[in-house]
């Protein structure tokens, strides 16, 4: 039977491929587990946007029928009304696209911009399932190095454009790296982008665990945006509705009149009751948010000092979910992970997922996904990382 070749050749998923690694090994109770392989909140959304989820559930009846492809009218008003006020520009709701989770936004975004052949630049490491997507597309990805701080350069990405680049894509607070792309270097990218007619797709899924005072960039306030940014956010970490999948794509409206037809075939329409908790969330949760957003900021603090007290090991880059660090040891960071599974029963993902196809520096480097402990499950991790 016939195997789409360009599938068959994608990476499997990274987070499952880990787990898979888990298999046959049993961890005693006095020492767990210690799970830093995926960025996902762990606990249920808060009490009363369960009891909102609930209440729509059962009383309103739109709730579980077909809605707009684009998305509920009101939590499109909700986000274009947020995203003006926050970056300090002006975002009409027809706008805003809501799609099914930010991994959908993106598949979406590239399904309007590229076809088989054409390019795409992304910075490494980069998030898997953005490369992951380009592959099954037949759209080339082309790697951009970044510096020591994780951070890519304009001018090296200048030289990588050809005929067939459609797109630069940016995720900032990073994912994998978790460093916070300044202002003026994000706004770098997108003259660049504009300059040379393509697209800067910026994702910004950790948006509002973001150490700085808002707005992380001036975008927004270009009236011109349209012609040149797609931003992409997720409620999943905001308002812990991971399993619900509600994202968001904001550009513009005949880009949006193009992605229709993706996410017509594709979903038809977006999580009705999960659309109904991310504009319940936004409307009644900004208190609850901001101390989330706390108490990562305390963990993001924690894991970085407790890495820099380990001889041997460098922090790269922290923010939002996650740690990015460069290793000590001298076998490949896929067998060290694999080891610290058996060794340590820590499960953290290589850098080697993140990075193109035997880059020594992905052989070097790991990610660790630290919202997903507290801070004394930070401090267990820091000293497992120590007896190895």
């Amino acid at each position: 039977m016939p195997l789409n070749p360009n599938l068959a050749a994608t990476a499997s998923p990274p987070v499952m491929e880990a787990r898979r690694w888990l298999e046959g090994i049993t961890f005693p109770p006095e020492r767990p587990l210690i799970n830093v392989s995926q960025a996902a909140p762990t606990a249920p959304p808060p009490e009363p946007l369960r009891a909102a989820i609930a209440e729509a559930a059962l009383n309103d009846a739109q709730a579980h029928l077909y809605g707009p492809v684009l998305g509920l009218p009101a939590l499109r008003a909700e986000v274009a009304q947020h995203w003006s006020a926050a970056y300090g520009g002006t975002i009409a709701p027809g706008q805003v696209a809501i799609t099914s989770g930010c991994n959908q936004a993106f598949a979406a975004a590239i399904a309007t911009l590229a076809a088989p052949g054409d390019e795409a630049i992304l910075p490494t490491p980069w998030y898997f399932n953005h490369k992951m997507w380009l592959d099954m597309s037949g759209i080339r990805t082309v790697p951009l190095e970044t510096d020591a701080e994780l951070l890519p350069e304009p001018e090296a990405a200048a030289r990588l454009i050809t005929p067939n680049t459609r797109a630069i894509v940016l995720v900032t607070p990073n994912n994998p790296g978790g460093v916070e792309y300044p202002a003026d270097l994000v706004m770098a990218f997108y003259r660049l982008a504009r300059d040379r007619g393509l697209a800067l797709i910026l994702d910004e899924t950790y948006r509002d665990f973001d150490s700085r005072p808002f707005p992380p960039h001036a975008l927004f306030a270009d009236p011109d945006w349209p012609g040149t940014l797609i931003h992409l956010y997720s409620f999943s970490k905001a308002y812990r509705l991971t399993g619900h999948r509600v994202g968001a794509m904001v550009a513009g409206t005949d880009r949006l009149a193009q992605a229709e037809k993706f996410l017509d075939t594709v979903t038809i329409c977006p999580n009705q009751l999960g659309q109904r908790a991310a504009l319940w969330g936004m409307q009644n949760l900004g208190q609850w948010l901001a101390g989330e957003r706390a108490e990562i900021l305390a963990r993001r603090a924690a894991i970085e000092a407790g890495l820099a007290r380990l001889p041997g090991w460098r922090v790269m880059g922290a923010g939002a979910y996650f740690a990015y660090a460069q290793h000590p040891f001298d076998e490949p960071a896929a067998d060290l992970a694999r080891r610290m599974v058996r060794d340590i029963g820590v499960l953290a993902l290589p850098g080697s997922m993140f990075t193109p196809a035997g880059s020594p520096a992905g052989a070097r480097q790991m990610r660790f996904a630290f919202a997903n402990i507290d801070l004394d499950g930070i401090a267990a991790l820091i000293e497992r990382l120590a007896s190895l």
